[in-house]
């Protein structure tokens, strides 16, 4: 069993229920010597082979963590055969029914195991009725498989209560190390944006300067002495400012060049969407005021938006819309695809189908400090709005 915070109560219930068999059937064997009888050694052997065989049904689910439904069965078939022949030497033998009912629950399932309940009990009844046993040894056996069944059935809920919480916390720590590598990204983006600044601001700016002064010096007198030295670091000058420029785009993100978040998305709707056989129509200035890592951030939201439009929404058409009024920026994809039921988006039906899925997207919004808000319907497209305040964001 995997551990939770049930753990212990499960331990303490098995525990619990593997002393209790062994001390009934100790009792069984204790008066069999006390009371002895013509079949009191044939009680005690039985008695030692019941308690091996329930021994190693034990050791067996322990080594392999679990025991399987088959091996399970058969297992508790044996035990009940060898429970019967116990019972039918000593009556005494019937209260052992009480751990084994917990048996059945456990390996036969609810249905299976209450019809296996009320089986033995007859059993037992008719046994104790054909030897002569007393009303209490017959009500006894009853009220016994009615405990049972009420322990039992809360034993099972408490389980599947426990497996649910168990997912419920692995989602939790899944969610959690998404937000973490998002959070990575975004900070990883965000630095590369500042050093592609830094570098533009300074070593660019820098070596425009001096091309332009050792230009200049060179026009001025082109016949003087040494005029070659100043061409060779001019030229010098160009080929790292080049280089310059080529670091800072690779800083960058790829798609945001010179146009910025609006260029990035058009050629996207013009290339890479267009060729999925998806008409986007682009409404969004350049956002060239905007910092890096929040252009980026909208860049892979809107992305991820028509990634799951392509592959989920069978649209033919889509727009993506963004405004900024004020400090209020409003990022809007719209599809007039099949649509869904936002109701159902967050329990891995959407979230999970690629790396651009809603929960992603949800996660991306919240670091920003802005809202997520999803308009759709079955049969009647979809609109996702991303709204953020841009004196909050990070």
């Amino acid at each position: 069993m995997a551990h939770s915070a049930l753990t212990p109560v499960f331990v303490g219930l098995r525990t619990g229920l593997h002393s209790l068999f062994v001390i009934l059937v100790l009792i069984v064997m204790g008066r069999a010597v006390l009371a002895p009888s013509g079949t009191s050694g044939l009680a005690l052997l039985l008695s030692a082979v019941l308690l091996g065989t329930y021994a190693l049904g034990v050791f067996v689910a322990r080594s392999a963590g679990v025991l399987g439904q088959p091996t399970g069965r058969i297992w508790l078939a044996v035990l009940t055969i060898e429970w019967f022949a116990l019972l039918w030497l000593v009556t005494d033998a019937a209260y052992l029914v009480f751990p084994l009912f917990f048996l059945y629950l456990h390996l036969l399932g609810r249905r299976l195991g209450s019809a296996a309940i009320v089986f033995t009990t007859f059993s037992i009844c008719a046994l104790g009725l054909h030897n002569g046993w007393t009303v209490g040894g017959v009500v006894g056996p009853l009220v016994g498989a009615g405990v049972a069944l009420l322990i039992g059935l809360g034993y099972q809920a408490l389980e599947h209560e426990s497996a649910q919480r168990e997912a419920l916390v692995q989602e939790l720590l899944s969610a959690r190390s998404r937000l973490a590598a998002t959070e990575h990204e975004a900070g990883v983006l965000a630095e590369r944006a500042r050093l592609a600044r830094e570098i533009h601001d300074t070593v660019a700016q820098g070596l425009s300067s001096i091309q332009m002064l050792l230009h200049a010096a060179e026009r001025s007198d082109p016949d003087r002495h040494g005029v070659e030295h100043i061409q060779l670091a001019r030229q010098t000058a160009a080929a790292n400012l080049a280089d310059t420029r080529r670091f800072i785009r690779e800083l960058a993100p790829p798609e945001l060049d010179d146009q910025g978040l609006g260029g990035a998305l058009s050629r996207l709707a013009q290339g890479q969407w267009a060729s999925q056989g998806l008409k986007v129509t682009v409404q969004a200035p350049t956002c060239s005021g905007l910092p890096m890592y929040l252009q980026t951030a909208l860049l892979r939201i809107a992305q991820g938006a028509i990634a799951n439009v392509i592959q989920h929404a069978d649209a033919t058409q889509a727009t993506v819309t963004i405004s900024i009024t004020g400090r209020a920026l409003t990022l809007r994809i719209v599809d007039d695809g099949v649509g869904f039921d936002p109701a159902h988006a967050f329990q891995g039906h959407i979230a999970t189908s690629d790396s651009f899925g809603l929960t992603a997207t949800q996660e991306r919004v919240h670091q920003l400090g802005g809202t997520l808000q999803i308009d759709s319907a079955p049969g009647g497209g979809t609109t996702v709005t991303v709204e953020l305040d841009l004196s909050e964001t990070p």
